[in-house]
């Protein structure tokens, strides 16, 4: 048995896995984007360890089998320290190393991977193709991760497929990463609130901004449509990097996927190079809200397998 830990901006998920299914998951609102926002670096720090460990105990002394953990964060994770270098949702944190306060309090193996893509590895897993697959993880930010014949690719520094950071309108919204204009400003569940604020004057959740839309809501139709477009505008550029087979959408705010698809198929046709039209394979996730918890725990097997005698070593 392993864990899986899908940390995300406002909720912690933590699940037993064994073999590839999630037989025991705990949920705990955690949010950590306001933390962040209102505390100290150290503050905030001590506070997500303190929730994790909490957490990550409670399922250890349910499953004492449980051989090794896997965690998947939101930020860029250094592929050589597997520090987190930086985390854009996640104000000031900065060059941590999360892995060994909890390594060391726990006695068990500890991997820090980027969470889109360890969703991205499950997804793959589960896939009945070989193709390279690419996956977009919607919430708070926009995550993005890339498995390239079979294995996740992180790039030189471990900050490849930051997808929700390609510049989509130069100028444009402040993002947390230090850039403006990024693609997530846009097209996750801050942008959609945005995207409705800037029309309306109104503050709203994304959540409830879907409900009004769903009700057709102008204002509300038109900030989801926002989106799609925006989100399609970054991955037509991506493919025409990659040229991977496959793209899955998942993520917090793919129920309101039919809100965006129109746009964003009207975008990503327009976009794309005429070679790659209607090559790609475009579906939304498998493993529904799952995907990063289980692509967590896999990608920690995988890493005691490639050094069964070391706990330090990130997959």
């Amino acid at each position: 048995m392993l864990i899986g830990v899908d940390v995300g901006g406002t909720n912690l998920r933590v699940g037993v896995v064994d073999g590839r299914h999630v037989i025991a998951e705990q949920r705990v609102h955690a949010d950590y984007s306001r933390l962040c926002r209102e505390e100290s670096p150290e503050v905030s720090l001590a506070a997500i360890h303190a929730s994790l460990l909490n957490a990550l105990r409670d399922a250890i002394n349910e499953y004492p089998k449980v051989r090794g953990i896997g965690i998947g964060f939101p930020g860029f994770v250094d592929s050589v320290t597997g520090n987190i270098s930086h985390a854009p949702n996640l104000p000031g944190l900065r060059d941590i190393d999360l892995a060994t306060p909890l390594r060391d309090d726990l006695g068990l193996p500890v991997i820090i991977e980027n969470d889109a893509n360890a969703a991205a590895y499950a997804e793959f897993l589960f896939s009945e193709q070989d193709a390279d697959l690419i996956y977009l993880g919607l919430g708070t930010g926009v995550g993005g991760g890339l498995v390239h014949r079979g294995k996740v690719f992180s790039g030189n520094h471990g900050m490849a497929m930051e997808v929700g950071h390609i510049i989509v309108e130069p100028g444009g919204r402040e993002c947390g990463c230090g850039n403006r204009g990024c693609m997530e400003r846009y097209a996750s569940a801050s942008g959609v609130i945005l995207n409705y604020e800037e029309a309306t004057g109104e503050t709203l959740g994304a959540q409830a901004i879907a409900q009004r839309a769903f009700a057709d809501d102008a204002h509300a139709k038109a900030a989801y449509s926002q989106a799609g477009d925006r989100l399609a505008q970054a991955l037509a550029h991506i493919l025409k990097v990659t040229d991977a087979g496959r793209v899955v959408i998942g993520g917090g705010m793919s129920p309101a996927w039919p809100l965006m698809r129109a746009a964003f198929e009207q975008r990503l046709d327009a976009d794309l190079i005429p070679a790659l039209r209607d090559r790609v394979r475009i579906s939304l996730s498998a493993l529904n809200d799952q995907a990063g918890i289980i692509g967590a725990a896999l990608l920690a097997e995988h890493a005691q397998e490639q050094a069964p005698n070391s706990s330090s070593l990130r997959a």
